[in-house]
């Protein structure tokens, strides 16, 4: 079974014993998140074996038709008896922290090199290299010259350090993938196999397919309204894309522009609230902040990326040419909405839940089980004819939901169950039934890349703080900097795009947040916006060529070269590069501000430069524009990004300057043509 064969097909083309793992897997967490029936330290620990026995069952080791079984299971399997062995000795491994026994040894170097090969086989050569420099800085780091040197550290002090504790493999990334982001990954595959994907696709398709360049519209918006259930940005890219990307193509879009868009739009997910990126729940485990305030911080800069986004679209529809599709052959929106509304009620909920104070995992568990309780409950109550058996369904649902709280988690996964029953008789119901399983194999899937990205990053997180080098590295971008806050803030950008050539976002930022973060605080940057940027740069480097995963995820479907895309997709995504740059020079973009007047007026500013900026990349407003006039669209965006004393007024003369002479000289065109 090839990788595409396995982990990409569909769930009921997998092997048997591959499908019982995975649903295993997805039944372990949510029972661990509904009732915490084991230590965290047991939690994360089962969580990294059970992913490593996945990859080994699913992922070649040299790229092969299949992986080799019998070894795939004895590396799988091995995997999981490191999960046994934290479980099993749980109260000795307590008493002797730090003191390792043989069998200690032996079991920790054994899931230190699973999780490195496992890492190797889903991601590629990059990421484990990198930690293998981290890991041999803590085995070697002594003998190295100057502020770089560390006191010493022997062999079995650092194989503690990673594979026993919460400091190493099972860290604080693994945490929060083994909770929040599963649950989250669940919910949003539960949606997607219900058929939220569809719903979003129509709604997009009736309000902007038939408007100028309306595929590429359909795209960006259907795209944000994935991301607020999916928070992953390369599988909203294949599954979006194989809808929008074609449709883009068959109405005039050039291949490599189809997929940037698609590729810029999902990479957006990561950004757009409330279900964010991995990295939002990491970023808020990290800086021991709600997830709320990371939502409400990455708010309008998330809607300042789609609205570029959209503009970059319609200027080069409008410059092109592109039409719409006819509108009969558009969908209703509001038909769509009427169809399928009961899909929104557990995104209401879970929105709700997380803007109240919940914590995530409390939101995540009860949005999972909400949109179980809706689906299954949907595929009853839609067999029924009479109106007032539907409406007191949905009542009921209501009242469940207001009195979860006191209900307890106990009596919902009892109702879960009453429903699954009634379903295995009702005409129809099983294939509901199919259909929820399929859900919980597909968010293993998705579960694994990210959860073993999470785990090998710890070896980095371990080493960090062993050794305490984020201090130097900080120490060497402040003296770089000399105070300078841009330079430092260009630094850091170029960073996280140099890391982000080899590494997903998650690594990225962990890196990047150990040792450039620290800095960035340090010249006054909030906490909060400092992470954020550097989340937000690690996002561009997926689309930042050379190497940019979610270009090259969209070039088969769009059948154009990769680098092709990545080119256009920066060019689409300019806002994605000026948007942090402005947070941190006001910091009330991002929120952090009691003043709704700062918040608009930074709002109203950014949106205006990005309007400028868009006009001159395309080199079309209303006509196409002369080089001088991209030049002075482009300084009067610059003048409203740099921040300093009297560069806004500039800005905002400069633009209004570009746009007076701009619609003059248009409007005289048109007069000379008539």
């Amino acid at each position: 079974m090839s990788e595409s064969q396995g982990m990409h097909a569909s769930p009921s083309e997998w092997p048997k014993a591959l499908f019982a793992v995975a649903l295993l897997f997805s039944v372990y967490q949510i029972i661990t998140a509904a009732f915490h029936p084991v230590s965290t330290q047991i939690l994360r620990a089962g969580h990294v074996g059970f992913l490593l026995l996945l990859v080994f069952l699913c992922y070649p080791t040299r790229g092969t038709d299949r992986p080799f079984q019998p070894l795939a299971w004895l590396l799988g399997l091995a995997g999981m008896s490191t999960f046994a062995y934290q479980w099993v000795f749980e109260a000795d491994l307590i008493q002797r922290s730090g003191e390792l026994t043989d069998a200690d040894m032996a079991i920790g170097i054994v899931l230190i090199v699973l999780v490195f090969e496992a890492a190797r086989r889903v991601m590629g050569i990059a990421l484990p290299l990198i930690c293998a420099l981290f890991l041999a800085y803590g085995l070697f780091g002594e003998y190295l010259p100057g502020d770089l040197a560390h006191r010493g550290y022997g062999f079995d002090q650092i194989v503690n350090q990673l594979a026993f504790g919460t400091e190493g493999l099972y860290g604080t990334p693994t945490y929060v993938s083994a909770t929040y982001i599963f649950l989250f990954i669940l919910f949003g595959s539960f949606l997607e196999q219900a058929g939220m994907i569809k719903l979003f696709t129509d709604f997009s398709m009736g309000l902007f397919g038939h408007k100028l360049g309306g595929p590429a519209k359909v795209s960006v918006v259907s795209s944000a309204l994935m991301g607020t259930i999916t928070g992953s940005g390369v599988a909203n890219v294949v599954t979006t894309g194989q809808f929008t990307i074609p449709l883009m193509k068959r109405f005039g879009y050039k291949a490599a522009f189809a997929g940037a868009v698609e590729a810029t739009a999902s990479m957006g997910s990561q950004i757009m609230p409330p279900v964010m990126g991995a990295v939002a729940f990491i970023m808020a485990e990290t800086i021991n902040v709600p997830y709320a305030e990371v939502a409400k911080a990455a708010l309008l800069p998330a809607l300042l990326y789609f609205g570029s986004t959209f503009w970059m679209v319609h200027l080069e529809a409008k410059r092109a040419g592109l039409k719409g599709l006819p509108k009969e052959q558009c969908p209703d929106a509001w038909a769509a909405v009427k169809q399928s509304w009961y899909l929104l009620i557990p995104l209401g909920v879970l929105v709700y839940l997380l803007f109240s104070g919940r914590t995530p995992m409390f939101s995540g568990t009860v949005g999972l089980a909400l949109t179980a309780m809706v689906i299954l409950g949907s595929a009853i109550i839609l067999k029924v004819s009479s109106n007032a058996l539907r409406i007191a369904f949905w009542i009921a649902l209501g009242i469940l939901c207001a009195g979860f709280f006191q209900l307890g988690i106990g009596v919902v996964f009892g109702v879960i169950g009453v429903l699954v029953a009634i379903c295995w008789f009702v005409k129809g119901g099983r294939d509901t039934l199919t259909v929820c399983l399929h859900a919980l194999v597909e968010g293993a899937r998705h579960a694994v890349p990210v959860g073993i990205a999470c785990a090998l990053v710890g070896v980095i997180i371990g080493v960090v703080s062993l050794t305490g080098v984020a201090s130097t590295f900080a120490g060497y971008i402040l003296a770089i900097g000399q105070d300078n806050l841009f330079l430092s803030l260009v630094l850091t950008m170029l960073t996280c795009l140099v890391l982000g050539m080899g590494i997903p976002t998650i690594p990225n930022y962990i890196i990047t947040s150990s040792i450039a973060a620290p800095a960035l605080l340090d010249l006054g940057v909030p906490l909060i916006v400092s992470h954020m940027f550097v989340f937000y740069f690690g996002i561009m480097a997926d689309l930042t060529p050379p190497v940019a995963l979610a270009a090259f995820a969209a070039a088969p479907i769009a059948r154009e070269s990769g680098l092709k895309i990545g080119l256009w997709a920066v060019r689409i995504a300019v806002a994605g590069f000026v948007v942090p740059f402005m947070a941190v020079y006001d910091p009330a973009l991002m929120l952090q501000s009691d003043s709704w007047l700062a918040i608009l007026y930074v709002l109203f500013k950014a949106a205006f430069a990005i309007a400028l900026w868009g006009a001159g990349f395309t080199g079309h407003l209303q006509r196409d524009l002369s080089w001088w006039e991209r030049l002075l669209a482009f300084a009067a965006g610059v003048s409203m990004v740099m921040a300093m004393p009297v560069t806004d007024e500039i800005g905002f003369a400069l633009g209004v300057l570009f746009l007076a002479q701009h619609f003059w000289r248009a409007r005289r065109a048109e007069v000379a043509t008539a």
